[in-house]
């Protein structure tokens, strides 16, 4: 099934792992949110200004790029 890369990432721009979950790769959604609530909490302690914004960002990116790779693939 085709996915739209840009549905993806906006997705997991607005709810990290949502874009993944989009893509069909439930597990990995769902460790992503998991992840993302541990470096919420983590803010207390400051690391999770640091942690939260790069795992979101890669969350973007790769919701993005498994998106390319699904309908790169499917397409053959």
């Amino acid at each position: 099934m085709i996915k739209n890369p840009g549905i993806a990432a906006v997705l997991s721009f607005f709810w990290s792992g949502v874009g993944q979950i989009y893509n069909g790769q439930i597990m990995k959604g769902l460790i992503l949110i998991v992840l993302q609530m541990v470096n919420a909490a983590l803010m207390f302690v400051l690391i999770g200004f640091i942690t939260y914004p790069i795992v979101w960002i890669w969350g973007i990116y790769d919701a993005y790029k498994t998106a390319e790779r699904q309908n790169n693939t499917s397409s053959f």
